[in-house]
């Protein structure tokens, strides 16, 4: 097998590394919402929930990695290793682009405080843990930007799927944020 630099292989990799990032980020962040609720089951306790976001994190990390790394590698595009960290410097669709490596830096500053929680202390981790919250849409707004297949219908309802399942667990949070605490119970 010959692995072209200059081929739709390594495009078609970056693409599918790309959503796989926004849909795993999205279930991350979905995670945050639900383990930040303070709801558990006995089927599924809180620190199941936990293990499981920190997991899928990780995971996002190893996507996004990937995702980086074909791109600044595929030679169809010229976009640099200090584009894909450095935002809005790329002369590639500058804004989508930097808006990309502002939620990569972002989501690095996020996994790198977690692994270092215990010596940053809980206030500055929680404080800077909630910049994820902003990662999601900027990346989401980087993929519609930047990616092609938001110029085809899976690939707008891909992203609209990802807004609906975020909007649906902020609102449910919303509304269990409101009601007294009852039940400990993940759904009603």
């Amino acid at each position: 097998m010959n692995l072209s630099l200059n081929g739709p292989g390594l495009w078609y990799v970056t693409r599918a590394t790309g959503i796989v990032t926004l849909l795993m980020l999205t279930f991350s962040v979905f995670l945050g919402v639900v383990t930040r609720s303070r709801r558990s089951t006995r089927r599924l306790p809180r620190f199941v929930l936990l293990g499981l976001h920190r997991n899928v994190s990780l995971m996002v990390m190893i996507f996004l990695t990937l995702h980086v790394l074909t791109t600044v590698v595929d030679s169809y595009t010229n976009i640099s290793l200090l584009d894909a960290f450095v935002p809005f410097l790329s002369q590639y669709r500058t804004v989508y682009l930097g808006l990309g490596a502002l939620a990569c830096d972002v989501l690095i500053a996020v996994v790198l405080t977690s692994l270092l929680r215990e010596r940053i202390g809980f206030r500055t981790w929680k404080t800077l843990h909630l910049l994820s919250y902003l990662c999601w849409p900027v990346a989401l707004v980087h993929a519609w930007g930047t990616g092609t297949d938001p110029g085809v219908l899976w690939g707008r309802w891909i992203g609209y799927a990802c807004v609906a399942f975020i909007a649906g667990v902020v609102a449910w949070r919303l509304v269990i944020g409101a009601r007294p605490d009852r039940a400990d119970t993940l759904a009603p």
